[in-house]
């Protein structure tokens, strides 16, 4: 076979995995489910709320695959959010119980093929990449059987009481320009700031905290930090796309706090289905901003927490 055969197929490969991601997400938004909101903390669902991690690594899962992977969970009914390949649950002493059907995760990279270095060096430049996906199988740890204790044990919530001070101490440690009063929230790009309503304009405190972290979706995209196109106007294809980036952003941020996320801006469903439905790559790259987002946003947390955990009798 030509080795352009080989290319030609796992290109055709990439185009049908986008596809086949874009189609479940269209698919879950047109049936009103929001892929990045599930309905943790019923009665129907077993697992905690947590980002879903590995457990051989003990790394978290990030962009697209979160929400496939929340997806997987509730589908399966399973009780923890832990996943690992195959080999993984060899390698800890288990094994995935025969017939259990795995869900496929993707990892996005980029290579430079050998043409294209030929190329470059010829004219004197930098080569060029081509992005692409690959497929991994997972299996959730419910899956299988004789893992450790402590590799199938199931991520503890934090204490209630810890959740809204270090949501607080979160949006403090940001620095940002946070404006609380008006009647409506919003980020402002060309002054850099956020605003969102007094704590009481909302029907539960909570609900404060899942729009101010939506809002810093939105900030944390500023030329000076993560760069994004804020560009668009309301209506407007980028605009909904920043909109995408920033409620999966914030449902992160919330997931990661163990505050459960909700829509905050459910009248763009519709806009959404538009970009993704234009573009089989739309959803993957806002998944993939979205985590940048939220890992930019969080890793602010890591210098007050030593701080809260002192400053909580509770904790000894």
């Amino acid at each position: 076979m030509p080795r352009h055969a080989t290319r030609v197929r796992s290109g055709n490969d990439r185009a049908s995995l986008y596809t086949e991601i874009t189609d479940k997400i269209i698919a879950e938004l047109e049936a009103g489910r929001i892929p990045w909101v599930q309905p943790w903390g019923t009665a129907a669902i077993k697992a905690p709320l947590a980002m879903p991690r590995n457990a051989a690594t003990q790394r978290g899962y990030s962009g697209i695959n979160v929400l496939i992977l929340w997806g997987a969970v509730i589908e399966g009914g399973f009780s923890g959010q832990s996943w690992l390949t195959f080999r993984q649950a060899l390698g800890l002493g288990g094994h995935v119980r025969k017939g259990e059907r795995g869900t496929t995760v993707v990892y996005a990279d980029r290579f430079t093929p050998d043409h294209e270095r030929q190329r470059a060096a010829e004219a004197g430049e930098e080569p060029g990449a081509i992005a692409f996906l690959k497929r991994f199988t997972v299996f959730n740890s419910d899956q299988c059987d004789g893992l450790p204790g402590e590799v199938a044990a199931s991520a503890v919530p934090p204490p209630p009481a810890q959740i809204e001070p270090r949501a607080e101490a979160l949006i403090a440690a940001t620095g940002a320009d946070f404006r609380i009063g008006g009647a409506r929230a919003y980020y402002n790009p060309t002054g850099d700031f956020v605003q969102v309503p007094p704590p009481a304009a909302y029907f539960e405190p909570i609900n404060w905290h899942r729009t101010a972290f939506h809002e810093l979706g939105h900030w944390s995209g500023h030329a000076s930090r993560l760069n994004r196109d804020h560009s668009g106007s309301f209506g407007s294809r980028s605009y909904a796309r920043e909109e995408l980036i920033a409620e999966m952003a914030g449902a992160f941020v919330c997931a990661s706090l163990g505050i459960v996320p909700t829509v905050r801006h459910a009248d763009y469903i519709g806009s959404w289905i538009d970009v993704i439905r234009e573009d089989n790559r739309a959803v993957v790259r806002a998944a993939s901003a979205a985590s940048k987002a939220a890992d930019f946003l969080l890793a602010f947390l890591s210098p007050v927490i030593g701080v809260l955990v002192e400053g909580n009798e509770d904790t000894a």
